[in-house]
Protein backbone atom coordinates (compact mmCIF):
# COMPACT_ATOMS: atom_id res chain seq x y z
CA UNK A 1 0.00 0.00 0.00
CA UNK A 2 1.38 3.34 -1.08
CA UNK A 3 2.20 5.34 1.81
CA UNK A 4 1.18 8.96 0.26
CA UNK A 5 2.66 11.42 3.09
CA UNK A 6 6.11 10.01 2.35
CA UNK A 7 6.12 11.01 -1.19
CA UNK A 8 8.22 14.02 -2.26
CA UNK A 9 6.01 16.63 -3.09
CA UNK A 10 7.22 19.65 -5.67
CA UNK A 11 7.79 22.25 -3.58
CA UNK A 12 9.97 25.58 -4.56
CA UNK A 13 13.30 25.76 -3.00
CA UNK A 14 15.57 28.34 -3.80
CA UNK A 15 18.44 25.79 -3.58
CA UNK A 16 17.02 24.29 -6.80
CA UNK A 17 18.28 27.17 -9.03
CA UNK A 18 22.30 26.09 -7.96
CA UNK A 19 21.34 22.59 -8.16
CA UNK A 20 19.70 22.13 -11.45
CA UNK A 21 21.83 25.08 -13.00
CA UNK A 22 23.47 22.40 -15.91
CA UNK A 23 19.80 21.78 -16.76
CA UNK A 24 18.79 25.35 -16.91
CA UNK A 25 21.30 25.91 -19.03
CA UNK A 26 20.40 23.18 -21.49
CA UNK A 27 16.79 23.84 -20.98
CA UNK A 28 17.16 27.51 -22.12
CA UNK A 29 17.43 27.33 -25.68
CA UNK A 30 14.22 24.99 -25.65
CA UNK A 31 11.86 26.17 -23.46
CA UNK A 32 10.58 29.60 -22.83
CA UNK A 33 12.79 30.94 -19.67
CA UNK A 34 9.98 31.83 -17.44
CA UNK A 35 8.58 28.54 -17.52
CA UNK A 36 11.95 27.09 -16.37
CA UNK A 37 11.42 27.44 -12.84
CA UNK A 38 8.03 25.99 -12.64
CA UNK A 39 9.80 22.76 -14.06
CA UNK A 40 12.28 22.37 -11.70
CA UNK A 41 10.63 21.58 -8.36
CA UNK A 42 7.90 19.00 -10.49
CA UNK A 43 11.77 17.79 -12.06
CA UNK A 44 13.53 17.63 -8.42
CA UNK A 45 10.50 15.66 -6.95
CA UNK A 46 10.36 12.82 -9.90
CA UNK A 47 13.90 12.17 -9.63
CA UNK A 48 13.46 11.81 -5.90
CA UNK A 49 10.91 9.59 -6.66
CA UNK A 50 12.59 7.55 -8.90
CA UNK A 51 15.39 7.10 -7.06
CA UNK A 52 13.05 5.91 -3.94
CA UNK A 53 11.47 3.31 -6.01
CA UNK A 54 14.64 2.37 -7.48
CA UNK A 55 12.77 3.16 -11.48
CA UNK A 56 14.07 3.80 -14.37
CA UNK A 57 12.44 6.48 -16.64
CA UNK A 58 12.14 6.19 -20.51
CA UNK A 59 11.83 9.03 -22.93
CA UNK A 60 11.06 8.82 -26.79
CA UNK A 61 12.79 11.08 -28.63
CA UNK A 62 10.14 13.00 -29.39
CA UNK A 63 9.23 13.87 -25.65
CA UNK A 64 9.02 17.33 -24.29
CA UNK A 65 12.75 19.08 -23.23
CA UNK A 66 11.98 19.09 -19.53
CA UNK A 67 11.07 15.45 -19.72
CA UNK A 68 13.66 14.38 -22.10
CA UNK A 69 16.66 16.29 -20.50
CA UNK A 70 15.22 16.36 -16.79
CA UNK A 71 13.96 13.29 -15.91
CA UNK A 72 14.76 10.83 -18.23
CA UNK A 73 17.52 8.15 -17.30
CA UNK A 74 17.37 6.55 -21.13
CA UNK A 75 16.31 8.40 -24.45
CA UNK A 76 15.66 6.91 -27.34
CA UNK A 77 13.49 5.64 -30.60
CA UNK A 78 10.79 3.34 -29.58
CA UNK A 79 12.74 -0.38 -30.14
CA UNK A 80 15.44 1.30 -28.70
CA UNK A 81 13.42 1.57 -25.22
CA UNK A 82 11.96 -1.40 -25.62
CA UNK A 83 15.64 -3.22 -26.34
CA UNK A 84 16.89 -0.92 -22.73
CA UNK A 85 14.02 -2.52 -20.95
CA UNK A 86 15.15 -5.74 -21.49
CA UNK A 87 18.95 -4.59 -20.92
CA UNK A 88 19.00 -2.00 -17.94
CA UNK A 89 18.96 -3.45 -13.91
CA UNK A 90 15.80 -1.79 -12.84
CA UNK A 91 12.69 -4.30 -12.14
CA UNK A 92 10.06 -0.86 -12.67
CA UNK A 93 10.58 0.79 -15.70
CA UNK A 94 8.12 4.54 -16.26
CA UNK A 95 8.47 4.46 -20.33
CA UNK A 96 6.90 8.44 -20.94
CA UNK A 97 5.46 7.52 -24.81
CA UNK A 98 2.50 5.92 -26.12
CA UNK A 99 0.70 2.80 -25.79
CA UNK A 100 2.56 0.38 -28.13
CA UNK A 101 6.07 1.74 -26.92
CA UNK A 102 5.32 0.36 -23.38
CA UNK A 103 3.36 -2.89 -24.97
CA UNK A 104 6.99 -3.41 -27.08
CA UNK A 105 9.05 -2.73 -23.63
CA UNK A 106 6.76 -5.44 -21.84
CA UNK A 107 7.15 -7.64 -24.62
CA UNK A 108 10.97 -7.66 -24.48
CA UNK A 109 10.69 -7.20 -20.64
CA UNK A 110 8.08 -9.79 -19.72
CA UNK A 111 9.60 -10.14 -16.01
CA UNK A 112 9.57 -5.85 -15.27
CA UNK A 113 6.74 -3.78 -14.65
CA UNK A 114 6.45 -1.70 -17.21
CA UNK A 115 4.36 1.24 -16.30
CA UNK A 116 3.22 4.52 -18.78
CA UNK A 117 2.61 7.30 -17.39
CA UNK A 118 -0.59 8.58 -19.07
CA UNK A 119 -3.47 5.83 -20.35
CA UNK A 120 -4.77 8.46 -22.49
CA UNK A 121 -1.05 8.42 -24.67
CA UNK A 122 -2.36 6.51 -28.14
CA UNK A 123 -0.89 6.61 -31.61
CA UNK A 124 -3.25 7.31 -34.53
CA UNK A 125 -1.26 4.97 -36.60
CA UNK A 126 -1.28 1.76 -34.45
CA UNK A 127 -5.46 2.92 -33.47
CA UNK A 128 -5.33 2.85 -37.44
CA UNK A 129 -5.74 -1.39 -37.27
CA UNK A 130 -7.09 -4.09 -35.60
CA UNK A 131 -6.00 -7.67 -35.13
CA UNK A 132 -9.48 -8.66 -36.90
CA UNK A 133 -8.29 -5.89 -39.40
CA UNK A 134 -5.31 -8.70 -40.17
CA UNK A 135 -6.96 -11.52 -40.19
CA UNK A 136 -9.51 -10.07 -42.61
CA UNK A 137 -6.28 -9.31 -44.92
CA UNK A 138 -5.02 -12.91 -44.72
CA UNK A 139 -8.43 -14.29 -45.72
CA UNK A 140 -7.89 -11.55 -48.92
CA UNK A 141 -4.37 -12.55 -49.55
CA UNK A 142 -3.81 -16.40 -48.52
CA UNK A 143 -0.47 -17.36 -47.90
CA UNK A 144 0.64 -13.63 -48.41
CA UNK A 145 3.18 -12.75 -44.99
CA UNK A 146 2.60 -10.02 -43.14
CA UNK A 147 4.74 -7.55 -42.15
CA UNK A 148 3.92 -4.98 -39.62
CA UNK A 149 6.25 -1.66 -38.37
CA UNK A 150 6.66 -1.41 -35.25
CA UNK A 151 4.28 1.52 -34.38
CA UNK A 152 1.29 -1.43 -33.75
CA UNK A 153 -0.59 -2.68 -31.15
CA UNK A 154 0.90 -5.97 -29.27
CA UNK A 155 -2.01 -7.61 -30.70
CA UNK A 156 -1.15 -6.32 -33.97
CA UNK A 157 2.24 -7.77 -33.81
CA UNK A 158 0.87 -11.47 -32.90
CA UNK A 159 -1.03 -11.92 -35.84
CA UNK A 160 1.99 -10.67 -37.72
CA UNK A 161 4.55 -13.11 -39.70
CA UNK A 162 7.57 -10.04 -38.70
CA UNK A 163 7.99 -6.88 -37.24
CA UNK A 164 10.15 -3.98 -38.61
CA UNK A 165 11.05 -0.51 -38.03
CA UNK A 166 11.28 2.33 -40.13
CA UNK A 167 15.40 1.51 -40.71
CA UNK A 168 14.69 -1.89 -41.70
CA UNK A 169 11.32 -2.13 -43.33
CA UNK A 170 13.19 -3.04 -46.76
CA UNK A 171 15.19 -5.70 -45.15
CA UNK A 172 12.51 -7.64 -43.60
CA UNK A 173 10.17 -7.20 -45.97
CA UNK A 174 12.95 -8.66 -48.89
CA UNK A 175 13.80 -11.39 -45.70
CA UNK A 176 10.57 -13.09 -46.18
CA UNK A 177 11.62 -14.51 -49.83
CA UNK A 178 7.88 -14.55 -51.41
CA UNK A 179 6.65 -11.65 -54.23
CA UNK A 180 4.54 -10.21 -52.41
CA UNK A 181 4.12 -9.12 -48.79
CA UNK A 182 1.25 -7.49 -47.11
CA UNK A 183 2.92 -4.16 -45.37
CA UNK A 184 0.66 -2.56 -42.21
CA UNK A 185 -0.11 -0.37 -41.35
CA UNK A 186 1.42 3.27 -42.49
CA UNK A 187 0.97 4.17 -46.35
CA UNK A 188 3.22 6.34 -46.60
CA UNK A 189 6.45 4.41 -45.49
CA UNK A 190 4.74 1.29 -47.14
CA UNK A 191 5.34 3.48 -50.40
CA UNK A 192 8.31 4.15 -49.35
CA UNK A 193 9.30 0.84 -48.72
CA UNK A 194 7.73 0.02 -52.25
CA UNK A 195 10.06 2.63 -54.15
CA UNK A 196 13.14 0.75 -52.62
CA UNK A 197 12.38 -3.21 -53.29
CA UNK A 198 10.53 -5.55 -56.51
CA UNK A 199 8.52 -6.80 -53.39
CA UNK A 200 4.80 -6.40 -54.16
CA UNK A 201 3.03 -4.86 -51.37
CA UNK A 202 -0.41 -4.36 -50.28
CA UNK A 203 -0.77 -1.42 -48.26
CA UNK A 204 -3.20 -0.11 -45.67
CA UNK A 205 -4.41 2.99 -45.23
CA UNK A 206 -3.06 4.39 -41.75
CA UNK A 207 -1.36 7.38 -41.18
CA UNK A 208 0.51 9.31 -38.39
CA UNK A 209 -2.01 12.22 -38.03
CA UNK A 210 1.36 14.12 -37.07
CA UNK A 211 3.39 13.43 -40.03
CA UNK A 212 0.72 13.43 -42.63
CA UNK A 213 0.19 17.12 -41.97
CA UNK A 214 3.51 18.50 -43.77
CA UNK A 215 3.14 19.30 -47.31
CA UNK A 216 5.84 19.42 -49.92
CA UNK A 217 5.19 23.82 -49.64
CA UNK A 218 6.23 24.00 -46.26
CA UNK A 219 9.40 21.80 -47.13
CA UNK A 220 10.02 24.08 -49.65
CA UNK A 221 9.49 27.36 -47.64
CA UNK A 222 11.76 26.38 -45.21
CA UNK A 223 14.53 25.49 -47.41
CA UNK A 224 14.04 29.26 -49.31
CA UNK A 225 13.14 31.06 -45.55
CA UNK A 226 16.14 29.95 -43.61
CA UNK A 227 18.83 28.03 -46.28
CA UNK A 228 18.16 24.95 -43.68
CA UNK A 229 18.75 21.65 -44.75
CA UNK A 230 15.97 19.18 -44.54
CA UNK A 231 15.60 15.92 -42.87
CA UNK A 232 12.07 13.87 -42.94
CA UNK A 233 11.03 10.42 -41.55
CA UNK A 234 9.49 8.21 -43.72
CA UNK A 235 6.09 8.55 -42.55
CA UNK A 236 5.81 11.46 -44.29
CA UNK A 237 3.84 11.90 -47.43
CA UNK A 238 6.04 11.08 -50.47
CA UNK A 239 5.77 14.64 -52.48
CA UNK A 240 7.48 15.79 -48.83
CA UNK A 241 9.79 12.93 -49.30
CA UNK A 242 10.82 14.18 -52.36
CA UNK A 243 11.73 17.50 -51.41
CA UNK A 244 14.44 16.60 -48.54
CA UNK A 245 17.68 15.87 -48.14
CA UNK A 246 18.13 13.29 -45.73
CA UNK A 247 14.85 10.42 -45.15
CA UNK A 248 15.61 8.32 -42.22
CA UNK A 249 14.29 6.72 -39.19
CA UNK A 250 14.45 9.07 -36.09
CA UNK A 251 17.50 7.58 -35.29
CA UNK A 252 18.78 7.62 -38.46
CA UNK A 253 18.01 11.46 -38.64
CA UNK A 254 19.98 12.02 -35.52
CA UNK A 255 23.12 10.32 -36.76
CA UNK A 256 23.23 12.12 -40.53
CA UNK A 257 22.65 15.68 -38.39
CA UNK A 258 26.03 14.58 -35.99
CA UNK A 259 27.88 13.51 -39.44
CA UNK A 260 27.07 16.77 -41.76
CA UNK A 261 26.42 19.18 -38.65
CA UNK A 262 24.12 21.57 -41.18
Amino acid sequence: MTDFASLPVPVWRDELEHEYAALAERLEPLVPCLEIPLHLPWIDAINKLKKQRGAVIMAHSYQSPEIFHGVADITGDSLGLAQAAAECDADLIVLCGVHFMAESAKILAPEKTVLIPDLEAGCSLASSITAADVLALRAQHPGVPVVSYANTSAAVKAESDAICTSANAVQVVESMGAAKVIFLPDEFLGRHVASQTPVELVLWHGRCEVHEKFTAQQARHAREQFDAKLVAHPECPPEVLAEVDFVGSTTAMGKWLEREKP
